[in-house]
């Protein structure tokens, strides 16, 4: 591994890698060799602001999280890990990661490696992507400029009856951590 490697915590020895916070070592292409855990997922989220910042103001992707779990009516463990994977690859806008076929592989990659980490239930998705939508909705009327939810109307999606509260990385944090050992304990 050369100096400048090590600057920025990118390691090309074993495959493309990142380190965490934590220390740990994450390889994108070696998702499930790698060492991470809950508290890695919980900082990374809580770091990552959903639509590209470009929101009235800061909103994580695990108060985003933490809001689906809150709508799913089943499946709320799953729903809290559902973007588990943007701890470490980020909150790609989606007319962007349509672009790039290769984010996509690798971001199926890492939600596999999330998934069997913390035992989903593969499951989830339909249950968890309606609850998502219906998030979307509300998050978008929030904080997003006038006329950005307009789709939910148009495509029969309500709203969910959420609050943005627009909680500081370390609040999201703390609370993401709560939630998860709260499910956790109630499997």
């Amino acid at each position: 591994m050369n100096y400048a490697s090590q600057v920025v915590g990118v390691s090309i020895a074993k495959g493309p890698t990142i380190m965490l916070a934590s220390g740990r070592w994450f390889d994108l292409l070696d998702p499930h060799g790698s060492d991470f855990a809950i508290e890695d997922v919980a900082h990374g989220l809580s770091l990552v602001c959903r639509y590209a910042g470009q929101c009235h103001s800061y909103f994580s992707v695990a108060e985003h999280s933490l809001l689906v779990s809150s709508v799913a009516e089943t499946f709320k463990y799953e729903a809290l890990l559902h973007d588990a994977a943007e701890a470490f690859i980020g909150d790609i806008t989606r007319p962007l990661k349509q672009l790039l076929p290769e984010y996509k592989r690798i971001e199926a990659l890492v939600e596999d490696a999330v998934i069997e980490r913390f035992e989903m239930n593969p499951d989830y998705r339909s249950i968890v992507k309606a609850a998502d939508l219906r998030v979307l909705a509300a998050e978008q009327a929030q904080i997003m400029p006038r006329g950005c939810a307009d789709w939910a109307a148009e495509a029969g999606i309500e709203p969910a009856d959420v609050v943005v509260r627009s909680l500081s990385p370390s609040e999201a944090e703390r609370e993401f951590l709560d939630q998860y050992r709260l499910l956790k304990s109630l499997r």
